[in-house]
């Protein structure tokens, strides 16, 4: 079921009266939110709901375990079975295929041809997002950074909270399921806040991130040799894929708001960053804090020197490509960040040695200039990494970057620039406005009549373009 549909708005609108009759009852209204979290993904395939619930149950048992187990053997096997399970889950239905297909093609470069017997198989929609977050559960469990919980139904609801379900973010245990361990009040706060985010998001994915897609396939599905049709479709795309997926993670923030939840915040103005670490500290925040928490630090982290952590930083990137898609543009992708996180992290620690987020995009006035360079660098950077995200094979990618070299503009140029403006321009003076007060929820906190009346144009503006056909998100493949 699509945010961006008809059924989930009439979905909605039974779920929010149903959940108002229920909020004060505990076990109510977690039991109604494990329901409709159910009916919400097997819309899509109710087969797939066998998986969910299997996945939420092995690290449910497996935790209690873990906490149980006598002495670290027991602690370390009832681990490896979360681990097992959830990996070999991924494994199955993401990446059987590929691996198989990758190493026909190896063996057919030597001269060995072969007849494989791949799998016709679904992908899970979701898949990544949801196993990810149960088997970060088991870990911190493992760790002793939580309490295993006895609760199976306030487990299973945390899991499968539906507006985070299917892309993020990516909840930790430690946060979202205390939320579903006591009632949750819903003040005039969480209503305007979650206001603000569902039409923010809503505007992001549907007029900015649908009208774009057009303008990126004229590009992408198209060869051209022209740099600068490379240049303003991989633009398109950046915003694009911002538009699409933090679009996704605002709408469902605004939605737990409405509930009395708290999501954490998933994207934090990424194209304003100056260097690639500051990039993934504002980009997809929920998968990069992951990665930082359960594959980095446990490959040792900084804690084993200069190249060992160069090394890690690398393999860590290219292991977040890959969990993008199973494709080797995506693993491409991943290292190309991860060579430009391991170029810059001396200059970038000495600059921002803190690990926080910055409150405010604005340079102090001495630093200025630096960090305009820093920027502009780290746009070029991240934009080189979108084309090779977006670009289908190998032959593209060559393709694509040989374009670059010739700058012959097509007839097309100034109507294109002109349409991404138009959609690109609204997105980024609000987002100018975010950073100069340091604040994501700005306009929602502006006085009563700007906030009415940037509402009114937002919901104009989503009415206008809503395309009767849906257009999925983007990261539902993933």
């Amino acid at each position: 079921m699509l945010f961006n549909s008809n059924a989930f708005l009439q979905f909605l609108a039974a779920f929010l009266l149903l959940f108002h009759l229920c909020r004060r009852h505990l076990v109510a209204r977690n039991a109604l939110v494990l329901l409709a979290s159910y009916v919400f993904y097997g819309w899509w395939d109710a087969r797939f709901l066998v998986l969910l619930f299997l996945t939420s149950l092995l690290d449910f048992v497996a935790a209690r375990r873990i906490e149980t187990a006598v002495g670290p053997r027991g602690r370390k096997f009832w681990l490896s079975v979360s681990l097992a399970g959830n990996l070999g889950v991924l494994g199955v239905f993401k990446y059987f295929n590929f691996f198989v297909d990758s190493f026909v093609e190896v063996l057919a470069a030597v001269g060995l041809p072969a007849d494989p017997r791949t799998l016709n198989i679904v992908l899970p929609v979701g898949i990544s997002f949801y196993t990810f977050q149960s088997m970060s559960y088991s870990l911190d469990v493992y760790r002793g950074r939580l309490a295993a919980t006895r609760n199976l139904l306030n487990f299973l609801a945390y899991v499968a909270f539906f507006p985070q379900l299917v892309a993020g973010p990516i909840e930790r245990a430690s946060h979202l399921l205390p939320q579903f361990e006591s009632t949750r009040s819903i003040t005039r706060t969480h209503l305007r806040d979650g206001l603000w985010l569902v039409l923010w998001g809503l505007f992001k994915k549907v007029v900015v991130a649908d009208n774009l897609a057009p303008m990126v396939e004229l590009v992408y599905q198209h060869p051209t040799d022209s740099g600068p049709a490379v240049v303003l479709g991989t633009l398109a795309f950046a915003f694009q894929i911002y538009g699409d997926f933090s679009g996704y993670s605002d709408i469902a923030r605004g939605l737990a708001k409405w509930l009395g939840f708290d999501l954490m915040v998933n994207f934090n103005l990424p194209y304003f960053a100056t260097s690639p670490r500051e990039f993934w500290r504002r980009w997809h925040i929920s998968l990069s804090t992951w990665l930082r928490d359960y594959l980095y630090i446990s490959l040792g982290g900084n804690r084993r020197g200069l190249w060992r952590t160069r090394l890690n930083l690398l393999l860590t990137m290219v292991l977040g490509g890959l969990w993008h898609g199973a494709a080797w543009h995506f693993v491409l992708w991943g290292g190309w960040h991860g060579i430009g996180l391991v170029l810059t992290r001396k200059a970038d620690l000495a600059a921002r040695p803190s690990d926080g987020l910055p409150a405010s995009t604005l340079p102090a006035a001495p630093g200025r200039w630096r960090r305009v360079v820093s920027w502009g660098a780290t746009s070029l950077f991240v934009l080189y990494g979108w084309l090779l995200f977006r670009a289908g094979s190998w032959e593209q990618v060559a393709a694509m970057t040989g374009a670059l070299a010739n700058w012959h503009w097509p007839a097309w140029t100034p109507d294109y620039m002109q349409g991404l403006l138009a959609f690109v321009g609204p997105l980024l003076l609000v987002q100018w406005w975010q950073a100069r007060s340091g604040d994501l929820l700005a306009p929602a906190r502006a006085p009563a009549w700007v906030r009415g009346a940037l509402q009114a144009v937002l919901v104009l503006l989503i009415v206008t373009f809503w395309k009767r056909q849906a257009s999925p998100f983007i990261y539902f493949q993933f």
